[in-house]
């Protein structure tokens, strides 16, 4: 097969512009669809050299056996945990993350539901909208200028969300035990350095960023999230399965937090008739935090142009 027709299989979304450069070179199946209908995906993936996905899709075994020409998997965003890394190093499968590409659209919604649930004022329209005048209630909301964001993983997107927050006058901790800690980024970001505990129990927002592993699945538990300061909020946009929801919700539900934002889950999507349904001070998104029209340019620039590269020279 001639390298200028090679096949690129793309089966969840990505932006119009970056799918029209990818086609000007390639032979693109573009079909958002196929994340819903394995069996089709794993059908049309016999010739292809490349495949593009998001978080959805799963890189496993199965899918490269399906695919045995495959030379590149570029994935829309940073996070591997949907791709076994170590069968496409078997394979001779590269994998093209999206580095960077999202971390402000994940940073802005990092910032923007901290100061959402501190103030707390933003959750009431229905009730206002029915009569309701709830101001002696509704005029207890706190400033984020002075409080204390705590950030769980100090790589790349805790290191922007640091930024925007110093920018609110926010102090900033966090902890990550794969940045050491004479590392010079403490200082020039302007963060303290703390171990986990550190951060749970004197951050007014803790927001997490790491990644989904053994060891942290279910690490923000019921005994750590008991170890979080009182009347603190929770964010975590990094992966479903960090956090224990069933003991956030309960957390929520007693008032021992003062509110939350979930935009991963453990099973996504999230099921209806979940032990999140009704919890209150409790904002649900669904896995949008690093999807804005503008982070979808830049990742799917970065990762169409790193594919093109790879199957170029591989």
């Amino acid at each position: 097969m001639s390298r200028s027709r090679d096949r690129i299989v793309i089966p969840e979304f990505m932006d119009d512009g970056a799918v029209g450069s990818l086609r000007q070179r390639f032979d693109v199946d573009y079909d958002p669809a196929l994340v819903d209908d394995r069996p089709a995906l794993l059908a049309r993936l016999g010739t292809a050299r490349a495949l593009i996905v998001r978080n959805r899709t799963r890189v496993d075994a199965e899918l490269l056996v399906a695919g045995p020409n495959l030379k590149a998997v570029g994935r829309l965003g940073v996070g591997l945990d949907n791709i076994d890394l170590d069968a496409c190093r078997a394979q001779g499968v590269a994998v093209a993350p999206a580095t960077g590409a999202n971390a402000l659209a994940v940073a802005e919604y990092v910032i923007a539901t901290t100061m959402v649930l501190l103030r707390g004022a933003y959750l009431s329209s229905a009730a206002m909208a029915a009569g309701g005048w709830p101001r002696s209630a509704l005029g207890q909301g706190r400033e984020s200028a002075g409080k204390v964001l705590g950030l769980i993983g100090f790589g790349g997107i805790g290191r922007v969300t640091a930024g925007l927050a110093r920018a609110l006058s926010m102090r900033v901790i966090a902890c990550d035990g794969m940045v050491a800690a004479d590392d010079p980024v403490w200082t020039e970001a302007g963060v303290a350095r703390r171990d986990l505990d550190g951060v749970l129990a004197e951050a007014d927002c803790v927001s997490l960023h790491v990644p989904l592993t053994p060891e942290t699945r279910g690490m923000i538990d019921r005994t750590r999230l008991e170890r979080m300061k009182p009347g603190a909020v929770l964010i975590n946009t990094a992966r479903g399965g960090i956090v224990d929801e069933a003991a956030l919700a309960d957390a929520l539900r007693g008032g021992r937090l003062a509110g939350a934002a979930l935009d991963v889950f453990d099973t996504e999507p999230l099921p209806a008739g979940s032990c999140l349904e009704g919890v209150p001070n409790l904002i649900l998104t669904p896995h949008i935090g690093g999807v804005t029209r503008e982070s979808n340019v830049r990742v799917s620039t970065l990762v169409a142009d790193k594919v093109a590269t790879l199957l170029a020279t591989g």
